[in-house]
């Protein structure tokens, strides 16, 4: 059974970050772990936060739209659910979740598993890698990278592969510094339509012309 959000919440829970964050030049000390079940129902309100802004700019969620998928993933085999935090006081917050897969999950998936195999690549498939965005700028996101890829090499894997919105510039500023490259592209096409009629008028068709043999 799924925490519900009447469950009593342990101790020891996480916490979603408050003010004020560490002063610039200050030192922050992350911790990483696997996620609990008990993390579940913080986590997806960070992801919320982390994303609000994101997903109000592109044409897909560049998160877990509902919040049934994201209980469903912790169930999956073979996807790995990180939290990072730092420490305030007694109290652990809440900074970084990383989600990744050593294979395609998902019957339904949108990844193509022979366009990787064609290319001999064995790639660690990347779904979020969130910073909340009071701690940008403090090497969080680069730490969670490097847990991530350190993970891939235990495995294995010969590539990190993951999706990037184009329009989300903050993100993909990140990953070129960071050698990523762009393998492959969805492109989302749009026309302004003018209104008309409810009905077209008529029209005459023409049949093709076929071509004689020889």
């Amino acid at each position: 059974m799924t925490q519900t959000e009447d469950t009593p919440e342990p101790e020891d829970a996480l916490e979603a970050p408050s003010p004020p964050t560490p002063a610039e030049g200050a030192e922050l000390e992350l911790f990483v772990r696997h996620m609990h079940r008990r993390d579940l129902n913080k986590v997806w309100e960070f992801l919320k936060l982390v994303f609000r802004t994101v997903n109000k700019q592109t044409v897909e969620y560049q998160r877990p739209r509902l919040k049934k998928s994201f209980l469903e993933i912790f169930e999956e085999d073979g996807v790995e659910q990180l939290v990072f935090e730092t420490r305030r006081g007694k109290r652990r917050e809440l900074i970084g979740y990383a989600e990744y897969a050593y294979e395609i999950v998902g019957a339904d998936s949108w990844i193509n598993h022979r366009y990787f195999d064609d290319r001999d690549m064995r790639p660690l498939f990347v779904q979020e890698l969130a910073v909340h965005p009071d701690y940008h700028g403090f090497g969080v996101g680069s730490f969670m990278l490097e847990q991530v890829e350190h993970a891939a090499r235990l495995r294995g894997c010969t590539h990190v592969v993951l999706e990037v919105a184009e329009n989300n510039e903050d993100a993909l500023t990140f990953y070129r510094k960071r050698s990523f490259q762009k393998i492959d592209a969805a492109v989302f096409l749009a026309r302004k339509l003018e209104r008309g009629p409810e009905l077209l008028g008529p029209r005459i068709i023409k049949p093709r012309r076929h071509k004689r043999p020889g």
